[in-house]
C-alpha cells in the first residue's frame, strides 16, 4: 500500500498509529513554548469551504481535496487494482450538486489522493461511499512524506459500507503530530494523501473532504 531491503532509498513504509506518535513524542523539544510554536493552526491554502455534511448534524466547514468530486481531471489520483472512474455519483449533492461520477473499488483496488497541506487546523475528513455488495468493507489510511522516510501511510480504520450512498465517519488526519515532526526537521507544513483500498466486496467513493475548522 519496501523495495529490496538492499536499497538505501525508503520508497513507502507502513507504520502503525501508535509509532507516528511515539516518533513524534521524541523529536518534541522539552519545553512547552517551544512546542506551541511548532503547533501551526492557520489556514495552509486557499481553499473554498463549504458545509458538505450539514444534513447530517456536521456543520462544521471544509475543503474538497483537489480533484475530490471526480468530476474532471484525475491529476494527481493513483487508481490500482482496477480502481476506475464510472457514471453514477453521490446522491446528496454535498458539492451543491449532484455530479456524474465516482470511484469504482473492486476488491483488492485503492484509489489515493494527491497530496494537500495540513497543519493542526485540519484534524479530520470524510467522504461518501457505498457499496456493490455484501459486507464490503474499504480500509483507510493517511500516506504522509516523512521527512526521514519518504512516503508513510497510517492505517486509521475500515468503514464498512452500505446499499445507499452515506458520509463515511470522521476519520483523523494525525496533522497535529505530523506538523511538529516537520516543523521540527524541515520547517514546512506537511502534505498528507489520503487513501482508500477495498478489502471485501466492491465500493465506490466519492466527494472527499478535509475539515480545517474542527473544534478540538
Amino acid at each position: 500500500m519496501l523495495s529490496s531491503l538492499a536499497s538505501l532509498r525508503i520508497q513507502r513504509r507502513v507504520l502503525p498509529l501508535g509509532l507516528i506518535g511515539a516518533l513524534a513524542i521524541a523529536f518534541l523539544p522539552v519545553t512547552s513554548a517551544k512546542a506551541t510554536q511548532l503547533i501551526s493552526t492557520d489556514a495552509c491554502d486557499n481553499a473554498t469551504l463549504t458545509h458538505p455534511f450539514a444534513q447530517f448534524g456536521d456543520s462544521n466547514q471544509y475543503k474538497l481535496v483537489p480533484g475530490g468530486d471526480f468530476e474532471g481531471s484525475l491529476s494527481g489520483w493513483t487508481l490500482s487494482g482496477g480502481a476506475r472512474l464510472v457514471t453514477g455519483s453521490e446522491s446528496l449533492g454535498a458539492t451543491g450538486k449532484v455530479g456524474k461520477s465516482s470511484v469504482y473499488l473492486p476488491a483488492g483496488a485503492s484509489v489515493q489522493s494527491p497530496y494537500t497541506c495540513v497543519d493542526a487546523a485540519y484534524p479530520t475528513f470524510r467522504a461518501f461511499g457505498r457499496n456493490n455488495g455484501l459486507l464490503s468493507t474499504v480500509a483507510v489510511s493517511i500516506v504522509y512524506e516523512e521527512p526521514l522516510l519518504g512516503p508513510t501511510s497510517v492505517l486509521i480504520g475500515t468503514i464498512l459500507l452500505n446499499r445507499n450512498w452515506a458520509p463515511t465517519a470522521k476519520m483523523l488526519t494525525l496533522s497535529a503530530v505530523q506538523g511538529a515532526v516537520n516543523g521540527l526537521l524541515t520547517g514546512q507544513t506537511p502534505q498528507v494523501a489520503l487513501r482508500f483500498t477495498a478489502l471485501t466486496g466492491s465500493s465506490q467513493i466519492d466527494d472527499v473532504f478535509i475539515d480545517p475548522k474542527a473544534a478540538f
